[in-house]
């Protein structure tokens, strides 16, 4: 049956332009053997033509144009036409194929988030979703499934993992950094924005996403924001997209601002300290692998550092007041001394509460609640 996309008319059959040959010979009454004759060609190529065993290639379209004054553009447009709806005939039988591997993916999600477009047509989704990861077809989408699954094996099993969730999630971050126009990478100015970082937890959201966002790609480093999805939680990746620049992808799972911070400078520690040919995934649990650890290390020591730390901890008391002294003497948000308090056990999980911010997404952007 034939479709209409994007206003296009997509038949289901093709026309070989033979049959256009043999029409326009009957309203001629000329017998093959005479445009045989005339075009130079032997009889068994101008029937193979017209039963749709041989295609007219520019020189016999060249020849047509002479004898049957139809340019050559038109007997090569058909031609054209003809190959191009028998591939897309052959690639619908491929994608109908693999409309039972789309149960695999969050597509609702996708489409609700506007990362990709709504088919009628299950088949039409299918190329929907492979344009959405840029490839070709579902083998060549296989590397974004083993990859992920690399990582996921490696990290605890608490939580059931949807692999192709997480390839979109890993995607959807590849796509918005590749709008981020990044300088080439310098990791001193990224040691250095870090500062800068640092200073901006104390800012709302409005503030610090937009400014985050610049003072990275000015030393190389894209930061996309993306919503988590069901059944990957994860709260942040990091990755490298070449030689020059690097990802740092956060999906505020975790609500508040002590553990979206955290998490961003535990990124940006793997962007520091580590290789370019892995892919870090951080599911926020427990993880004694050493890489992550030294991350966590990264991120707590630029949050807070460990000198001031022991000094504040130290003290006699710890009181709503003193959190809010040391945490403006610090340059970082009171949220971030009691999140950190709450995980060395030096007060209880329910202690400090309010002085948190909880952030929310919005619109695709993140605002504080």
């Amino acid at each position: 049956m034939a479709r209409l996309i994007a206003n296009q008319f997509v038949p289901d059959y093709a026309v070989h332009p033979g049959e256009i040959l043999a029409e326009y010979l009957d309203s001629l009454a000329m017998s093959q053997a005479e445009l045989a004759s005339r075009t130079g060609l032997t009889p068994k190529h101008i029937n193979e033509i017209i039963k749709g065993k041989s295609p007219i290639t520019h020189e016999t379209a060249l020849m047509l144009e002479r004898v049957l004054n139809r340019s050559i553009q038109y007997w090569i447009n058909l031609q054209n036409l003809y190959d191009e709806t028998m591939i897309r005939l052959a690639d619908r039988k491929r994608l109908e194929a693999d409309i039972e591997w789309l149960n695999r993916f969050p597509i609702k999600k996708m489409v609700d988030r506007r990362w990709i477009e709504s088919r009628r047509d299950a088949a039409d989704q299918v190329a929907e979703l492979l344009g959405f990861f840029g490839v070709a077809s579902r083998e060549q989408w296989k590397p974004f499934r083993e990859d992920s699954l690399a990582v996921a094996f490696r990290q605890s099993q608490k939580s059931s993992i949807n692999v192709e969730a997480v390839s979109v999630w890993l995607r959807q971050g590849e796509r918005q950094a590749q709008k981020i126009h990044c300088a080439p990478y310098d990791k001193d100015g990224f040691r250095r924005v870090l500062e800068e970082a640092r200073l901006l937890t104390r800012e709302a959201p409005q503030i610090f996403q937009r400014r985050l966002v610049k003072i990275c790609a000015d030393v190389g480093v894209a930061v996309a924001f993306v919503p988590e999805l069901p059944q990957t939680g994860l709260s942040g990746a990091t990755k490298w997209l070449g030689s020059d620049k690097a990802l740092i992808q956060l999906s505020l799972r975790y609500k508040h601002d002590d553990q979206f911070w955290f998490t961003f400078f535990h990124e940006a520690g793997h962007i520091l300290l580590h290789g370019k040919k892995d892919i870090f995934l951080e599911w926020g649990e427990e993880d004694s692998q050493d890489k992550e650890e030294e991350a966590n290390r990264f991120a707590a020591d630029i949050l807070i550092p460990s000198d001031l730390w022991r000094s504040f901890v130290q003290r006699a008391a710890l009181t709503i007041a003193s959190v809010e002294s040391f945490a403006e003497e610090s340059g970082v948000a009171p949220g971030i001394v009691v999140g950190r308090l709450q995980y060395e056990k030096h007060v209880g999980f329910s202690w400090g509460y309010r002085l948190k911010r909880r952030f929310v997404w919005k619109s695709s952007e993140k605002t504080e609640e």
